[in-house]
């Protein structure tokens, strides 16, 4: 490639970009996945648009495993474990027998109904059964709805990707002539546990070495937890298990670590999240091809229909009914199960190992998720006030950052005071931080000055705690405290604890 070439390909790729940074702007507060547009974007520069003519089904499929690889790992990076564990069993449930039933039901009615064969009507009812991580974060994340029922919808489309990607390579390898039953269940759950525990170990063991190293810029700190993540991605798939459910764990167990500068790595990962979900919706807009996409509508309708209004509600039914889920939050998880990139990239499968009939499997998922999250998207907050699912917005979390000092024996800990946050209007004293911690310097409106104990935090501050490294984790806990409960902090806490124990839709 010369230099001039070189230099339309960037110009290209950064008209791109921007074009879709834009869009996320501009159509934020649309109820939509911005995610459709980058499919569109990839459509206008492709073969019918602009004429780049791109067809390589491998090359997409890998590419496509590395983005979804990257928003997986963000996914779990930015998912609140003490949400979550509450209704993990849950979310793991859905995960795999609701999969599971989805696949069953969505594969007989679509051989019933349509004039496929068997393996067909497998694949196409397993290619559509999983939810979509990235589609789900970037609509949920928006809406006021109640933090454990988003957390089982969240914590779901993170963790059934796994069983689908399985039984996917199973449908369309020679497993599926000489695999029985029992054979790729033994397959599938060998996946799920050992990615499971290669993530967290790779995780854990990661969050030790990083919680005590002092490395010379703040910016090799976002760098080793991505690498981490990739790592507990490669070591699961050499393992033979699921590098996927691998990576969403070790990213689960990172985001919920105490590590120096989570605030910049958390900023990091997620910069990355959206360089993934713009590169694999464009890239997977330019491998369909336009023409042929209004004859597969018919059977994606089909198909769509069958899954949304019968397979999904029939799964969350036999999966959220014995955890006594009441019925407008299960219609809620119901609808909620966006489609998007990996039912996409799930069906460049098929093309990539050659399987009769890719080609068309490809042109209806497509269509099948372009039609049926433009309905599903824009509906989910009239839904979520219909169904009485929602709550009042609460006030973020106190963001909290940290570095540490390794010739002191010390760390320094940033805390900035929210909209919302009961820190605002607490003084110093009232902080009440444990012994060898000081809040030591507060900027406010650009100037920045030594507090004293009787100084009052004002929302917009941003402030800095010295203090040992003894103390951190028990400095960090009491902002947070703070934050959520002001100034008494102490007592209401442990009254409101007594009380929090109530299961999802109690």
């Amino acid at each position: 490639m010369s230099a001039d070439e070189l230099n339309v390909v960037l110009l290209v790729t950064t008209a791109v970009l921007l074009g879709c940074v834009t869009a996320v702007r501009l159509l934020s507060g649309a109820g939509l996945p911005t995610l459709l547009v980058f499919l569109c974007v990839g459509l206008a520069i492709g073969e019918s648009g602009l004429g780049l003519d791109f067809d390589d089904a491998a090359l997409t499929q890998v590419l496509g495993s590395v983005a979804l690889a990257v928003i997986l790992a963000e996914g779990g990076f930015s998912t609140d474990l003490r949400v979550v564990r509450p209704v993990g069993w849950l979310a793991g449930v859905l995960a795999t027998v609701g999969v599971f039933v989805s696949v069953g039901v969505t594969s007989g009615l679509v051989y019933v109904l349509l004039d496929v064969d068997v393996r067909t009507a497998v694949l196409l009812g397993a290619v559509v059964s999983s939810t979509d991580a990235a589609a789900v974060f970037s609509v949920l994340r928006r809406l006021p709805v109640k933090g454990r029922l988003r957390a089982v919808v969240e914590a779901e489309s993170g963790f059934n990707d796994p069983p689908v990607i399985i039984l996917v390579t199973v449908v369309t390898s020679s497993a599926w002539s000489e695999a029985g039953v029992v054979g790729v269940g033994a397959m599938i759950a060998y996946q799920l546990v050992v990615g499971a525990v290669l993530g967290a170990a790779v995780a854990l063991a990661g969050q030790w070495l990083l919680s005590r190293s002092a490395l010379p810029a703040a910016g090799l700190y976002p760098l080793a937890t991505v690498a981490l993540t990739f790592l507990a991605f490669a070591v699961a798939g050499v393992a033979g298990a699921s590098p996927f459910l691998a990576i969403y764990v070790a990213g689960l167990t990172l985001g919920n670590a105490r590590l120096p500068h989570q605030g910049t790595t958390t900023g990091f990962v997620e910069s990355l999240a959206w360089l993934a979900q713009i590169g694999l919706f464009v890239l997977l807009g330019l491998l369909a091809s336009p023409a042929r996409l209004p004859d597969a509508l018919p059977t994606a309708l089909v198909v769509g229909a069958v899954l949304t209004f019968v397979a999904r509600p029939l799964s969350v039914l036999v999966c959220a009914t014995p955890f006594r889920v009441p019925w407008r939050e299960q219609a809620f998880i119901s609808w909620a199960g966006l489609r998007g990139a990996v039912p996409i990239v799930l069906a460049t499968i098929p093309a990539a190992v050659g399987l009769q009939g890719a080609e068309r499997v490809f042109d209806v998922v497509f269509v099948l998720v372009v039609v049926f999250t433009l309905v599903q998207g824009p509906t989910l907050p009239w839904a979520a006030r219909r169904l009485g699912v929602t709550e009042p917005v609460a006030p973020r979390d106190v963001s909290i950052d940290s570095a540490p000092l390794d010739d002191l024996h010390a760390t320094l800990v940033q805390f900035s005071v929210g909209p919302g946050s009961q820190l605002a209007g607490v003084e110093v004293a009232e902080l009440r931080l444990p012994a060898g911690a000081v809040l030591s310097l507060v900027m406010r409106g650009g100037e920045v000055f030594v507090p004293g104990p009787d100084t009052t935090l004002r929302a917009g501050d941003h402030a800095l705690v010295a203090t040992s490294r003894e103390a951190r984790g028990a400095v960090e806990e009491r902002l947070r405290a703070v934050s959520r409960s002001g100034r008494l902090a102490g007592w209401y806490d442990d009254v409101r604890a007594s009380r929090a124990t109530t299961p999802v839709g109690r």
